[in-house]
């Protein structure tokens, strides 16, 4: 990926229309609703307040599940390198929360440490304890990937024959943490292990809410024959509809999400297409951050609406002197009930009402006679945030979604998308050498010369029209290999030098020696190393650069 694409990505001036209305939402929640989480004590009950970086901070994207279902693996796919920290095996591998985000330098900063910094969004998950901090952490790098999106790694569910080893901490309370917060949450099953363990379970109750954000995949499909697969599938699904309990289908995505050749099986094609539908996905969160900033704001305003008509009722049933305690439980028990009684009266709608279980163990360890009364000032505030506030954010968000870019590099869209002629425009290597470094390249042997009659071989068997071959040529070979598409576009932008949309027999010659590498277990270079570049292309990059 080209330096001229990478400055483009990074650019502030894409952002600007981001930056006005997330500081909109801000404002908001800081004029409106802030205020009445206060008064009715909302993060003693619910989840803490928000600070500027959950506004200000980049897509973020959860992968979850049992180990040995992919998820790290499915990580490096997404970022096409390594990262600090990780390892993958069948065993779990994974015993901590990883945040990876974009930095400059490589860095890994622990939890406890992390937690202090303002401008990341992990402020608030200091109330979980050094047991849980100490099995977080931050990982910081030059990737541009990054960029855009900041990716969660978790530890692997535990399956029912570990259930019941502790991990120290509420796994369930800081999955609910960042289910809250992200963008985005994956779940990996493997296609040829599918087991639903307690842990497993327990974690589904802390998605409760968030199940928009969620997107399943039944990861290793190339694994299983299409025979064993529809049978998996089907359990999967069955098994989903019990455990989420709702009448909507969740949508389940089939795939063999790494970098490696995939095995040739009957229902290959459909793999590679329902690759594209989840990076399509993905590709497109930092368009729809906004958006989602502003549903979970409202999401917020509506629970925090409900909860204080709730605390208003318990404080206005509570006896002044005599008998407190005894009326405390009694109306703990009633709950259910009085949730009902204040949908009929203040027409509250149910879906915005909290777990009544969860409710009412948080009631029991509070004192009633502290609570406030409802506020008129304060909820016809709300009511403004809810009818009128938002309203006015629309058009914001309507030029917003016109100049917001997708994300580039491995989610760079469908295979054929490579070879459209619009998409090679200039030569991005006449800015990664500068004049000092052109005849330093042109001095280097190039790499692929002891490769090339082999390589040649190949060119000229696919028949080639004026010395070059079109791009649906060389995808029909390119897919043989069984690389994902990604992959293989990736390798094409390296390959495809002078951006024309076809490949001489240099060219070429460098695509087949990428695929090769990759063959062998090698991570592909983000941008074209100069001794990879061929000698032709050196030449004419010299001679159009300025005097």
């Amino acid at each position: 990926i080209n330096m001229s694409i990478r400055r483009f990505w990074s650019s502030p001036k894409t952002l600007g229309d981001v930056n006005v209305v997330t500081e909109e939402l801000k404002n908001l929640y800081y004029k409106r609703l802030l205020p009445i989480e206060k008064h009715y004590s909302f993060h003693h009950f619910h989840s803490p307040s928000y600070e500027d970086a959950d506004f200000d901070n980049k897509p973020m994207v959860l992968v979850m599940g049992q180990y040995s279902t992919g998820k790290t693996t499915f990580i490096r796919y997404l970022l096409e390198e390594e990262f600090p920290g990780s390892r993958v095996g069948p065993e779990p591998t994974t015993d901590c929360f990883t945040a990876l985000m974009y930095g400059e330098e490589e860095r890994v900063t622990p939890g406890n440490a992390i937690t202090v910094d303002p401008k990341k969004p992990f402020r608030n998950l200091d109330p979980f304890g050094n047991s849980f901090l100490n099995r977080f952490q931050c990982v910081q790098m030059p990737n541009p990937v990054l960029e855009r999106i900041s990716i969660i790694d978790t530890p692997g569910i535990l399956t029912a024959a570990k259930r019941k080893l502790s991990r120290g901490y509420d796994f369930q309370a800081v999955l609910r943490w960042f289910a809250e917060r992200v963008d985005r949450i994956i779940l990996l099953f493997d296609a040829h292990k599918l087991e639903f363990s307690d842990e497993l379970t327990r974690a589904f109750g802390a998605l409760y809410g968030y199940e928009d954000k969620l997107r399943v995949v039944l990861n290793k499909a190339d694994r299983v024959d299409s025979q064993q697969l529809m049978r998996v599938y089907g359990a999967l699904m069955w098994s989903l509809g019990k455990v989420f309990r709702t009448p909507e289908i969740l949508r389940i995505y089939i795939g063999s999400f790494w970098s490696e050749p995939r095995q040739r099986c009957d229902h290959y094609n459909l793999i590679e297409l329902e690759e594209e539908d989840l990076l399509t996905d993905i590709r497109n969160l930092p368009r729809n951050a906004a958006v989602r900033k502003l549903n979970d704001l409202v999401k917020r305003a509506r629970l925090v609406r409900a909860h204080a008509h709730i605390v208003s009722h318990l404080k206005q049933e509570m006896p002044t002197i005599f008998c407190r305690e005894s009326k405390k439980h009694n109306l703990i028990y009633e709950l259910p009930a009085i949730f009902t009684k204040i949908q009929q009266q203040h027409r509250v709608p149910a879906g915005d009402f909290p777990d009544c279980t969860k409710m009412q163990e948080k009631l029991l360890g509070q004192d009633f006679s502290k609570f406030k009364t409802l506020k008129p000032s304060l909820m016809n505030s709300l009511n403004k945030l809810l009818t009128t506030d938002i309203a006015s954010l629309v058009p914001l968000f309507q030029q917003q979604e016109q100049r917001k870019k997708s994300l580039p590099a491995v989610l760079d869209g469908e295979f054929l998308g490579t070879f459209r002629r619009d998409q090679f425009k200039g030569d991005p290597f006449k800015e990664m050498l500068k004049d000092d470094e052109v005849s330093e390249a042109d001095s280097d042997e190039w790499a692929v010369e002891k490769y090339k009659p082999k390589y040649d071989e190949i060119f000229y068997n696919l028949s080639p029209h004026n010395g070059k071959l079109s791009g649906t040529k060389v995808k029909q070979w390119m897919t043989t290999t069984h690389l994902p598409n990604s992959v293989l576009a990736h390798i094409w932008r390296l390959a495809d030098v002078d951006r024309d949309g076809m490949l001489d027999n240099e060219e070429f010659a460098l695509a087949v020696h990428l695929i090769e590498g990759k063959l062998d277990g090698h991570w592909l270079p983000r941008e074209l190393p100069s001794h990879l570049v061929p000698p032709s292309k050196r030449l004419s990059t010299s001679s159009d650069a300025p005097a």
